[in-house]
């Protein structure tokens, strides 16, 4: 399916919904990563969310030079074969992807092609070589539209949540370019009904 810049008639922009909240989620240990336990099986009716981080020697993404070059890999890796990035936010030290795939396997090739896409580029703007990527993804599939709502609030709002528990909140109406936000031409048409319909109908009043 063709790309276009007007991917989704809505509006987008982060207005606080499915973020930080004070003292939210499980304390994870230092140096905890993601556990090499298989993965489940995926239905491709279910959008996936996708976190992605990279080494503390990396972690210049949203710089200008590495931006650059991590979000032409995503242009250039958005769809293949059964997988399908629709959504993107690009931080200093990790990506959130929302992405569609066939199933398991799909979804796995999908993140290793631009995962070393990506691992090459900021390599060679870096002047280094070795690992980018620190650990495993982490991914978790989006099964109603609330939920699927909610992730891509936090996504498109991830710098703003980071902003937040750094003690600067940003106004409810700001918008972070850095993020399928700012550059849908690089990012595919969605095709599952929760990316093209069922999100809207997880939105307050939806």
């Amino acid at each position: 399916m063709g790309r276009g810049k007007k991917q989704l008639a809505f509006d987008l922009k982060y207005r606080g919904r499915g973020g930080y909240r004070p003292g939210a989620g499980r304390p994870k240990k230092p140096g905890a990563g993601v556990p090499h336990t298989p993965r489940p099986l995926l239905a491709a009716r279910h959008p996936v969310h996708v976190t992605a981080r990279v080494r503390d020697e990396t972690a210049r993404l949203r710089s200008r030079a590495c931006f650059r070059v991590v979000a032409s890999c995503i242009g250039k890796g958005c769809e293949r074969d059964g997988f399908r990035l629709v959504h993107f936010s690009i931080q200093s030290n990790h990506l959130h992807l929302i992405v569609e795939a066939r199933d398991a396997m799909a979804l796995a090739r999908g993140i290793q092609g631009l995962s070393i896409r990506i691992a090459r580029a900021v390599n060679r703007v870096l002047q280094r070589s070795g690992k980018v990527f620190a650990d495993r993804y982490h991914a978790h599939q989006l099964r109603s539209p609330t939920e699927t709502a909610n992730a891509i609030a936090y996504v498109l709002g991830n710098a703003m949540i980071h902003a937040a528990r750094r003690g600067r909140p940003a106004e409810p109406d700001t918008v972070d370019f850095l993020t399928s936000y700012g550059h849908r031409q690089l990012v595919a048409q969605p095709r599952t009904w929760l990316l093209r319909i069922g999100w809207t109908l997880g939105l307050p009043g939806g």
